[in-house]
């Protein structure tokens, strides 16, 4: 029973917050207003908006991540073309065994 178990981990459940008062188009306004008061350099860049600046730009700089990702693959699909990889290259060894090593 304990050997199964070792296969389907559960992830622990993740904390969800939902805020009750959320308008995106305020959000989206303060976020362009303080943009151009940086590059005016009225004020200067804090460390929140300089990582939301960056988030995402790896994907942009390379070619396969962005084509992967206009594709609409995600990480079960890549998980499930490695595991019939993985199986291809197993059947294929197999069959090499006992085709020319027996």
């Amino acid at each position: 029973m304990g050997i199964f178990q070792f296969y389907n981990v559960r992830k622990p459940r993740q904390f969800e917050h939902k805020p009750i008062y959320f308008d995106p188009r305020k959000e989206a306004l303060e976020k362009r207003i303080h943009k151009v008061k940086v590059e005016l350099g009225v004020e200067e860049m804090d460390f929140e908006q300089y990582k939301e600046d960056i988030r995402g730009s790896f994907i942009e700089g390379t070619s396969h991540l962005k084509k992967s990702r206009d594709k609409g693959d995600d990480a079960h699909a890549r998980l499930y073309r490695n595991m019939r990889l993985i199986l291809i290259i197993v059947v294929l060894g197999v069959l090499y065994w006992y085709f020319y090593l027996r």
